[in-house]
């Protein structure tokens, strides 16, 4: 949907099982088309955050047919796609996804080819006169990265041959569009600082034209849920991306668990592990983060060994609903970060407007967090969100 000041907000469908073609439209048909009739008023447009796996991109490439009745289907909702998720390429779920979220890559050529792939199927159905957002991984995992120099060459080479193709669509087509980088806890980038050295390094040797369309095709997909693990606060997080001159492509409205690590909240805590995604954990003394841990199991095992302290608070990489507060005597969240990345954009609109909502953890969520029909979990998270923007200005 349309907000005040260009402002395009969606949920990102990759809350629904899907990786044909075929099963990524029957969730969208079954339950986007519900959300959006509950959401939002039936002559006003309605923005979709698509989610595309690399089998389901590859089928509406080749078949000409489908994307014909897909956009037959915007116009029939009055619906229309403004960002696609380009960061899961494969299977997203009821299956071991974990670290394999990150593969492939960009040092390979797959995930180039799919990325653009993306960008040229976005040309073709959102409508004319928006820009066109991708997110997309923050290059590597970092148990990944074996040789950073070599495997930090491929990765530029191949962002900056993706921006290269982002130019000639935007020559071909006049659109405004581009890449989000998405930091995330043990991504080869994951904080705000690690990701200004990366766009130093993506555009370190190039011409200052080349740097120019670099940083104007390629951004940062500016996670809420992510950046409030790593104990980032909106302004100085927002500011440093910023005054380095790094655009923000989109900001993905999710929330964190955190909490203070008793035995007791550590017991709790076990109902959210599960076998499909990682949940890192971050673990902070003080005012320094102490230990990362790639999965949850792995933080509570070490903290049950004893030996030395757990810290004075743990933040989780699972993305908890915006609108439903957990156990609040064993938890809390994240989601003031939430508000203060709205009220920055409240002060100062223009910056980014493309906005997300994705917690896509539903399937996995424990019973008392997890709506029983996704699609009243959805509506909730929009009431949520619709009431920050509305509280900030800019609805």
């Amino acid at each position: 949907m349309q907000l005040k000041h260009g402002i395009h907000l969606g949920y990102c469908t990759n809350i629904h099982r899907g990786e044909t073609w075929g099963e990524t439209f029957a969730g969208l048909d079954q339950f986007t088309r519900r959300v959006r009739e509950q959401v939002c008023a039936a002559d006003e447009p309605y923005g979709i955050g698509l989610r595309l796996s690399a089998d389901a991109a590859a089928e509406l490439a080749t078949d000409r047919s489908k994307v014909d009745a897909f956009r037959r289907w915007l116009e029939e909702t009055n619906s229309y796609v403004f960002t696609i998720n380009g960061f899961p390429y494969g299977k997203f779920h009821n299956t071991r996804v974990k670290e394999q979220v990150y593969a492939p890559d960009w040092t390979t050529r797959e995930r180039l080819d799919y990325t653009t792939r993306l960008f040229d199927l976005l040309c073709e159905i959102a409508p004319a006169g928006i820009a066109g957002s991708v997110s997309t991984l923050p290059g590597s995992f970092k148990e990944f990265i074996t040789d950073d120099a070599a495997q930090g060459s491929a990765i530029c080479a191949n962002l900056r041959a993706c921006s290269e193709h982002l130019e000639r669509l935007r020559e071909s087509t006049g659109r405004d569009l581009h890449l989000g980088l998405e930091p995330e806890p043990l991504g080869w980038f994951e904080t705000t600082p690690e990701t200004v050295r990366f766009f130093d390094r993506l555009t370190d040797g190039v011409s200052d034209a080349e740097r120019q369309a670099i940083l104007r095709n390629i951004g940062v997909n500016y996670d809420t849920c992510h950046l409030a693990i790593e104990y980032e606060e909106p302004a100085a997080a927002i500011g440093r991306l910023r005054n380095a001159g790094i655009r923000v492509s989109k900001i993905h409205l999710s929330s964190a668990l955190k909490l203070a690590p008793s035995a007791a909240t550590r017991d709790r805590l076990r109902a959210f592990e599960d076998d499909v995604y990682l949940h890192q954990v971050v673990v902070r003394e003080g005012d320094a983060v102490t230990r990362r841990f790639r999965d949850l199991p792995d933080a509570l095992d070490w903290a049950e060994g004893g030996e030395d302290s757990v810290g004075d608070e743990w933040r989780v990489h699972f993305h908890v609903p915006v609108h439903a507060q957990p156990e609040t005597a064993f938890f809390s969240d994240t989601r003031d970060h939430v508000s203060g990345v709205l009220e920055l954009l409240g002060a100062d609109p223009g910056w980014c407007d493309h906005f997300e909502m994705e917690t896509y953890t539903w399937e996995v969520l424990p019973p008392e967090l997890r709506s029983p029909d996704v699609v009243d979990q959805l509506v909730k998270e929009y009431d949520w969100c619709l009431g920050e923007f509305e509280r900030v200005g800019l609805r």
